[in-house]
C-alpha cells in the first residue's frame, strides 16, 4: 500500500527519512519509509525474519534534522511485500514506551509536509 492510499486510513501518513532497526532481525540497513500514529512501512534490501502477527520491536533514529532523540515501538507485522531490489513490511503500532518522542516525531513529519 503506498503513500497516495491515504484517504482510506485513519491516520495521514508522513514520508521519513529515519533509518531503523527490528530487534531480533537481521544488521542491515532498514529505512523508515512512512509513518503514522498508528503504523508504519519499512523498507530494507537486506532480508529479514518478520513473522506476521508477531510484536517486534523497532527502534527508530529520527533524521539529524528532526532534532529528536531516537526510540522505540511496539508493533505488530501486518504485511509484507517484496518485489525488484526490496522488501516493504508494514506494522500497527501498539505502543511507543517513550511516547512523547514519537508523537513530536509524527508532529515534525506533519510540519515538514506543509513546509515544503
Amino acid at each position: 500500500m503506498n503513500i497516495a492510499d491515504n484517504d482510506k486510513r485513519r491516520s495521514k501518513r508522513f514520508y521519513s527519512a529515519a533509518n531503523a532497526r527490528i530487534d531480533g532481525s537481521n544488521p542491515g540497513e532498514i529505512l523508515l519509509k512512512d509513518l503514522s500514529i498508528t503504523g508504519c512501512c519499512l523498507e530494507s534490501t537486506v532480508f529479514h525474519d518478520i513473522k506476521m502477527g508477531g510484536r517486534h520491536k523497532i527502534e527508530i533514529i529520527p533524521e539529524k534534522a528532526a532534532k529528536i532523540k531516537k526510540f522505540v515501538l511496539i508493533a505488530e507485522a501486518v504485511w509484507i511485500h517484496s518485489g525488484g531490489y526490496a522488501t516493504e513490511f508494514g506494522f500497527f503500532v501498539l505502543e511507543s514506551p517513550k511516547g512523547k518522542l514519537f508523537q513530536r516525531y509524527v508532529d515534525y513529519l506533519d510540519w515538514r509536509s506543509k513546509s515544503v
